[in-house]
């Protein structure tokens, strides 16, 4: 059975940080998850969901100022 990436994250800051330095970081992810304006904010699962959303460019050419000339309808050729 493997491990979700969160537990083999757990594993990995148990291995490297002390146990008042495991206090000091979940203290600060608590404020930081608490506070709406914080600097650093948590991944937005929408923008996860939908990756291209305002991810686009505008088109350089500008719009028409008149309309563009009649095309002359083309007869079917009747056999």
């Amino acid at each position: 059975m493997s491990m979700s990436k969160v537990s083999r994250f757990v594993v990995w800051i148990c291995r490297k940080f002390s146990r008042e330095e495991i206090e000091r970081i979940i203290a600060e992810l608590t404020s930081i998850l608490k506070n709406p304006n914080a600097e650093v904010k948590p991944r937005d699962s929408f923008k996860e969901d939908h990756p291209n959303y305002r991810n686009f460019q505008a088109d350089p050419i500008e719009p028409l100022t008149e309309p563009p000339d009649a095309k002359k309808k083309l007869k079917k050729a009747t056999r």
